[in-house]
């Protein structure tokens, strides 16, 4: 019952910023610029879910509380959500879904590429994010869902990339990120040098 309620708590935290958008959206809300405001409040949503989602392993470690690895798949979907309404408010505001538009941008703006391939990688991890795909691919599930952190990399260039002269924030998700992954690095390499050695 407990973990229901997390789960349901949840889902209803990672609703409220798309709900806060609509609304202000359809208030008239967003600004001078209401597609510039949509892309940001999307973009930004979108890494701090999937910072959010990356931290879940270490406050598992931290704190011994497993039932917070639940919410990690989540977390990463409504990333990737969020990161699709960003594209699509792209797609629609800036390019009108014009698809020879759209390989110009890629090929003359390389945050754009960058952002791009952030959604592209998170993609597969979206689709393969069920318990029945985890089955189904075995050992290859873990592996795939690597490209998380290529992704993450690759959202935060896109931020600093298109910062121009203020780049504060995009530094900030790029130390968030770095600290997450050393994080893991140094665990993986705690378990390997603490393996027994194989006997040739």
């Amino acid at each position: 019952m407990m973990r229901r309620l997390i789960s349901a708590a949840v889902i209803a935290l990672c609703l409220l910023p798309f709900i806060w958008i609509v609304y202000a959206a359809a208030g008239g809300h967003l600004g001078p610029d209401p597609a510039e405001a949509l892309m940001h409040a999307t973009g930004e949503w979108s890494l701090r879910l999937l910072a959010l989602c990356l931290l879940v392993s270490p406050l598992r470690a931290w704190t011994g509380w497993s039932a917070v690895m639940k919410q990690r798949r989540t977390l990463g979907l409504f990333a990737y959500f969020y990161g699709c309404i960003h594209f699509v408010s792209f797609l629609q505001f800036y390019i009108g879904w014009d698809a020879a538009r759209l390989g110009e941008e890629l090929a003359e703006r390389p945050y754009i590429t960058l952002g791009f391939i952030a959604w592209i990688l998170m993609l597969p991890l979206a689709v393969t994010s069920t318990r029945r795909m985890q089955r189904r691919l075995r050992g290859n599930w873990a592996r795939l869902h690597r490209l998380v952190y290529p992704a993450a990399v690759f959202a935060c260039l896109h931020l600093l990339w298109q910062a121009r002269s203020d780049v504060g924030e995009a530094l900030f998700y790029l130390a968030v990120f770095a600290v997450l992954l050393a994080w893991r690095i140094r665990r993986h390499r705690l378990k390997s040098g603490s393996a027994p050695a194989v006997q040739t």
